[in-house]
């Protein structure tokens, strides 16, 4: 029997110190082969809120898992109504300053690839090329059926004539693009089928409980081969499918900086950790190497 997956970690005794210093940081981009690990803190500037740390939605919403989601027609309704409400505000949300500054250096030559757990695409949008979306991205539908895949858009739109009327005032919005809704909110929601088979849609993202592809993972291993250094952002590393190339970088004996305000899973295994928001660390880094951050449309539009 799969158990539910792993959402909270505690830090324990003897974690190394955080610092404000972010010397460690500019000195790796300025030697290149820097490979970005992203993780939801990232975006929290850009108004999707963080997992976890102060306020995380953990306290008050558990992720969608695959098994849920596959084991009936209720829990896919519920999921739905719920992502598609969300969706208004989480498909509106523009890159911030930090995913501009990591599109950056990545446009300079400063690194060797960006990792994102993150599933709002936002990297991309910035304009860093070449991204793995580790866990997907909620701007894709596949259908388990057929295999199929189409535009979020396109369902957004399928789903506002199914549920015409359908605005209830969520709680709040969370980093996997569910908005917090009750049952009696949910009410008769109307989910509607793949237009090529008539089989279910699932958005394509990795959910709790639901393995990574294993080519996606060896292409990630791959990276952390090639780059000279780790670079993790705004992840907790709670989860062991980023955990494991922070790991895989530390036995390699690569450098690993963390840029997290909060303790973090991986930090035992990390030369530094500066504890700052990303945005203006890294907006400051660029600065000092004289590299350019486009300006843009932070938050959400």
């Amino acid at each position: 029997m799969r158990m539910r997956p792993t959402l909270s970690w505690t830090p324990t005794e003897g974690l190394p110190p955080a610092t404000m210093d972010l010397e460690p940081v500019a000195e790796a981009l300025s030697a290149g082969g820097v490979l970005v690990l992203s993780g939801a803190g990232i975006s929290t500037e850009s108004g999707i809120p963080d997992y976890r740390g102060e306020g995380g939605s953990l306290s008050r919403h558990t992720p969608m898992t695959y098994q849920d989601f596959t084991g009936g027609a209720q829990a896919r309704r519920r999921y739905w109504a719920r992502s598609h409400l969300g969706w208004r505000t989480f498909g509106r949300a523009r890159p911030n300053a930090g995913h501009r500054a990591v599109a950056a250096f990545g446009r300079h030559g400063r690194l060797a690839g960006v990792i994102t757990q993150n599933v709002d695409s936002l990297h991309r949008t910035a304009g860093s090329e070449d991204v793995v979306e580790l866990h997907g991205s909620l701007d894709r539908v596949v259908c388990l059926s057929c295999g199929a895949f189409s535009p979020r858009r396109e369902l957004a739109r399928r789903l506002e004539d199914a549920n015409a009327g359908f605005s209830p005032v969520a709680a709040g919005i969370n980093p996997d693009g569910d908005a917090d809704l009750t049952d009696e909110q949910v009410g008769g929601f109307h989910v509607v089928p793949c237009t090529v088979c008539g089989g279910i849609l699932k958005p394509d993202v990795v959910f709790f409980g639901e393995s990574v592809p294993p080519q996606r993972v060896e292409r990630c291993r791959a990276l952390v081969r090639e780059a000279s250094s780790l670079l993790v952002l705004g992840s907790s590393l709670t989860v062991m499918s980023g955990l494991r190339f922070v790991r895989q970088a530390a036995e390699a004996g690569k450098p690993v900086l963390i840029v997290n305000q909060d303790p973090t899973r991986g930090d035992r295994h990390a030369v530094t950790r500066v504890a700052l928001p990303l945005g203006a660390a890294l907006t400051a880094v660029a600065g000092r190497l004289g590299v350019p951050v486009d300006e843009g449309a932070a938050g959400t539009a």
